[in-house]
């Protein structure tokens, strides 16, 4: 499926590429593999992670990223939203814990076995999220079926968003996936789609092939797209908050 930042991929339990995307932390090495202590005791609680790369989101390079216990990622300033399978989870027990494993070029986090915090007899939720050095996003899914069942608002999306004046908020744009696609042993690939920000010359815009109304932006030093919104208050946006 094309979102015009993404192209995105889902896959069933009977495709092997499902396998193949779930990361197996219990294979790995301890010492490979770290147990965040206040994660894996704490309801509602979130905790800062350096990457050891770049990742690139929406064309934005990242280098800190905040894991939260309710299923998702976003980045210190809450511009960046990564909703892998959101809602309200508490650990509960010492075998549910978010495991955190950094490679070179990736970051997988892992929510393993995990309850709703009001539901409890529902039953518990694994699933991963890595993010690579590519930009390349994967939510993989192990155990989510009862997630069916419960009346969620929460969806899985990827949401960059802008903070444009003190209680102004602007969404730049939303890749939401299909809710009925998401069950045991599923996956959700998703690739990256050039943006005009990785441009810094105009020979290099004008040559690529992207269907942006581009613009330079004098403050960025760089062409931003201008295909939805006002592209000054994005401009504006991307230097203060990114």
């Amino acid at each position: 499926m094309d979102h015009n930042y993404y192209t995105s991929k889902t896959y069933g339990p009977s495709d092997p590429m499902s396998k193949d995307l779930w990361v197996n932390i219990d294979q790995l090495e301890k010492d490979k593999v770290k147990i965040h202590g206040i994660l894996s005791n704490t309801h509602r609680q979130a905790a800062r992670v350096n990457l050891s790369f770049d990742f690139p989101f929406y064309g934005h390079l990242l280098r800190e990223i905040t894991v939260a216990t309710g299923g998702k990622l976003e980045s210190a300033l809450s511009v960046v939203v990564i909703s892998v399978l959101n809602a309200n989870y508490n650990p509960f027990e010492d075998h549910s814990i978010n495991h955190l494993k950094r490679y070179r070029t990736a970051l997988v986090v892992q929510w393993d076995h995990v309850h709703l915090q009001d539901n409890y007899n529902l039953g518990s939720f694994t699933f991963q999220a890595t993010l690579h050095n590519t930009g390349r996003i994967v939510f993989a899914y192990k155990e989510v079926d009862s997630y069916s069942r419960v009346d969620l608002l929460s969806r899985f999306f990827l949401c960059l968003i802008f903070y444009v004046r003190r209680r102004t908020i602007y969404e730049y744009h939303r890749v939401e996936l299909t809710k009925t696609r998401i069950t045991n042993s599923s996956a959700v690939e998703m690739m990256p789609l050039p943006t005009c920000l990785q441009f810094s010359s105009c020979g290099a815009c004008i040559s690529s092939h992207i269907n942006f109304n581009c613009s330079w932006c004098h403050r960025l030093n760089r062409f931003t797209n201008n295909n939805k919104g006002n592209d000054s208050v994005r401009c504006f946006s991307s230097i203060a908050r990114i």
